[in-house]
């Protein structure tokens, strides 16, 4: 059976605090373990988890930042000590190569694992599978940083009562699907689209034209609110997103489930970033992330 959810690793924005680790997430879709953002700490946070190497597929760093990047040093060397035995991509800027490089072979230990390297230097796609298409967006921060997204592709949902009106039953409901086509009777007579789930994470960032791209009609968004709505000058001067402003992306893209994270050591009430998001608009699901937390994708539409 397929799992498609979010493991939340560690929400805290500059350094770790007693009660959240560094950043830190895992997508998993289907056979897919996509690590977004390891921050320091997170080979630990991921054992805490139930999170493998072996479940590590991808590796997506938005940029390099400490807080974002200072953990791939240890599951890079987790990867190979645990001799993960199939390929593991990594996507980053391309203008921080010389800090993947610095960070991937930060100590001495033995390779035996393949990590492909496959830098991001403009927006566009960076993989395309019959499962989904993985993209990235520039965003707007001191320091390159690059948002992610995974969409599905569309497929078809079968209306047993339109079948049933066309007498279609048993296995010509198999051969109608793999044809297209049967006695004259075509698939989208029989069926309607079935919207392709799609996922977008958005981390260190002001408001911006990718802000808007990754986000539009997502069904789970996971991004950060490192800043309540009253410092919001601290949020453009350093590069990042309120509470308010991100429920209010959310609500004009028309997410479903909204997952705030990424927090200042600032404050101390979370539930805050949760209410400001709301006065700004959302009214989907909402989530206020806490590290080890585990989010399933919303169901299809």
């Amino acid at each position: 059976m397929s799992i498609r959810e979010f493991v939340v690793l560690g929400t805290a924005s500059q350094v770790p605090t007693r009660l959240r680790n560094h950043n830190g997430y895992l997508l998993r879709w289907d056979d897919e373990g996509i690590l977004f953002d390891p921050g320091e700490g997170s080979q630990r946070q991921m054992l805490l988890a139930g999170v493998a190497a072996h479940d590590l597929t991808r590796i997506c760093v938005t940029h390099f930042h400490g807080d974002h990047s200072l953990g791939l040093a240890g599951v890079i060397q987790r990867i190979n000590l645990d001799r993960v035995p199939h390929p593991i991509v990594a996507h980053y800027p391309a203008s921080g190569q010389h800090f993947f490089e610095r960070l991937r072979y930060s100590t001495a230990y033995r390779e035996t694992a393949v990590i492909t390297e496959e830098p991001v230097a403009a927006d566009g796609v960076l993989a395309a599978t019959g499962a989904f298409t993985l993209s990235a967006a520039k965003l707007s921060h001191p320091v390159e940083s690059y948002g992610y997204r995974l969409v599905e592709p569309d497929g078809r949902r079968l209306l047993p009562a339109r079948l049933a009106a066309h007498g279609i039953t048993g296995p010509d409901v198999g051969r109608l699907q793999r044809d297209g086509v049967l006695d004259g009777v075509t698939l989208d007579e029989v069926s309607e689209v079935r919207r392709g789930q799609s996922f977008a994470f958005i981390m260190d960032t002001r408001l911006c034209d990718g802000v808007q791209v990754l986000a539009e009609g997502c069904d789970l968004l996971v991004i950060e609110s490192t800043f309540l709505d009253e410092d919001e000058h601290l949020a453009r001067d350093h590069g990042h997103l309120t509470a308010g402003q991100a429920g209010r992306v959310a609500a004009e893209a028309g997410v479903r489930h909204l997952v705030l994270t990424h927090f200042s050591q600032r404050y101390t009430d979370p539930a805050l970033f949760g209410r400001q998001a709301r006065e700004a608009g959302f009214e989907g699901e909402l989530t206020v992330a806490e590290d080890l937390m585990r989010i399933r994708v919303p169901k299809r539409r």
